[in-house]
């Protein structure tokens, strides 16, 4: 459990311009993340869009980061999938693969209530030999929200180990916190918040996962460690440029959720040099040059890209 703690951003999956798994820059993410000080990466979720990607490519996904962390930190592998036999399926693969641990959401698609989406964690943490974290992500679920008081439950039946909490809800977040904290900490409790890390530090949360690491993990190790030095300060400036530094994501236009976001992160990972092209699905599109050169501006703008 100690190994689960600290700054474990969602890694991008840089593609080639055919649609193809780009290995190589792949690689060169994963030792941007760990060179800037990153406690473990969590592999295959919302930012390494991993509902675009079939069954092989997840797992080769998992091979290539497995490989080239060689054990350095521990890799939590997102199994993003309708129902729980679906996630069990994935678990395996992913395991046998690498992973240290897995994260599940709630059932989409599929219509559970609050004892159907226990049982559904329930089967999950039977089936696999690894911890098990909840990622508590309603938007993508179609408003779906896990409750504080679930969560705690399932910590202390040691069904999950863990909670990303991507809720956006602040007040459940608390709660979650004080119930966790006087049910003994079962959870592991991580925020995926990008512009409150240091408020949520404050709060208590275990740790991060922010998406916008992959653009800056140094800012995030060194926000991470002002608030375990309690120099809150700090902590609030180095927030607000990291903050300044997130403008790219409402650059691109034109765009759904994900073509903005974890687009903008590879539009600016690909001026920096991590990846080399900031190729999304085909579903998504291309990006255009006034994209490219929106995103470019702010980065020089902050100091990123000089």
């Amino acid at each position: 459990m100690t190994a689960f703690s600290g700054i474990i951003p969602p890694v991008v999956t840089p593609l080639l311009p055919s649609g193809e798994i780009d290995h190589a820059s792949l690689v060169r993410v994963v030792d941007h993340l760990l060179d800037g000080g990153v406690d473990g990466l969590f592999v295959l979720g919302s930012t390494g869009e991993v509902t675009y990607l079939t069954d092989e490519e997840r797992v080769a996904v998992v091979h290539t980061i497995a490989g080239r962390v060689a054990g350095r930190v521990p890799l939590i592998v997102g199994c993003m999938e309708t129902t729980a036999p679906r996630v069990i399926d994935q678990a395996r693969r992913v395991v046998t693969a690498g992973a240290d641990a897995i994260v599940a959401t709630a059932p989409f698609y599929a219509l559970n209530n609050e004892k159907e989406i226990a049982r559904h964690f329930r089967l999950i943490a039977a089936a696999v030999d690894v911890p098990v974290f909840a990622y508590d992500v309603p938007v993508r679920l179609g408003g779906v929200k896990l409750s504080p008081e679930l969560l705690v439950e399932l910590g202390s039946q040691k069904v999950i180990v863990g909670v990303k909490d991507s809720s956006g809800n602040d007040v459940a977040f608390r709660r979650l916190i004080a119930l966790n904290k006087a049910a003994g900490s079962p959870l592991k409790v991580f925020t995926g918040h990008e512009l409150v890390n240091d408020l949520m530090l404050l709060a208590g949360a275990d740790g991060q996962v922010p998406g916008f690491a992959n653009v800056d993990p140094v800012s995030y190790r060194k926000l991470a460690d002002a608030c375990a030095a309690g120099r809150w300060e700090e902590a609030s400036r180095l927030q607000e440029q990291i903050n300044a530094e997130f403008e790219i994501v409402f650059k691109p236009t034109g765009r759904g959720g994900d073509g903005t976001g974890v687009g903008a992160f590879k539009i600016a990972m690909h001026l920096l040099g991590v990846i080399d092209h900031p190729t999304q699905p085909a579903t998504l599109g291309e990006f255009s040059e006034a994209d490219i050169e929106s995103v470019r501006e702010v980065l020089v703008s902050t100091g990123l890209l000089r």
